[in-house]
């Protein structure tokens, strides 16, 4: 039987990944075809900078972590792993596939997005929607048209009393 000591530690690697999963709103498998240190460590910032985190767990912790949770993907858990996962929804999709236009050593995989299993064709989609600042901006553009075809209806309206 194994030593008490290091199924202690497994537990509470176990306990780390599925509180990641439950605090983030996206939690993105990423495969590992040989990233260096280096680019390891500039994902790592590109990934701070959108409030987000990089992981590198076993797959077979990460699998007892998820079935805990009862989320089944033990097929997608084979070779090697990395997570990024982050507390917004979209951040820490952009950052990766950001990253992964210049190193061809990284690659998508599968995703866990508002705790539902998400596919790679879904993760790209969300990687091209903007950043909820520009998204806010381009609400605010919205508004003003609206209030701008206002005041210029009330104009048209004002000059055709003003010719009656």
């Amino acid at each position: 039987m194994a030593n008490q000591k290091i199924l202690d530690a497994k537990q509470v690697i176990i306990d780390e990944i599925v509180e990641n999963v439950k605090n983030s709103s996206a939690f993105i498998f990423l495969e590992n075809h040989g990233l260096t240190v280096s680019e390891t460590m500039e994902l790592r910032r590109a990934l701070k900078e959108s409030n987000s985190d990089l992981k590198i767990y076993k797959n077979t912790l990460v699998n007892r972590a998820l079935t805990s949770m009862d989320i089944n993907l033990t097929e997608e858990l084979n070779g090697p792993k990395v997570v990024a996962f982050g507390k917004d929804i979209v951040e820490p999709i952009k950052a990766v596939s950001k990253f992964i236009e210049t190193h061809p050593n990284l690659e998508m995989k599968v995703g866990i997005v508002d705790g539902e299993i998400t596919d790679l064709a879904t993760l790209n989609k969300l990687a091209t929607i903007p950043s909820r600042e520009g998204l806010l901006t381009m609400f605010a553009g919205g508004l003003m048209g609206i209030a701008r075809d206002f005041a210029i209806c009330l104009d048209l309206h004002a000059q055709n009393l003003e010719q009656k």
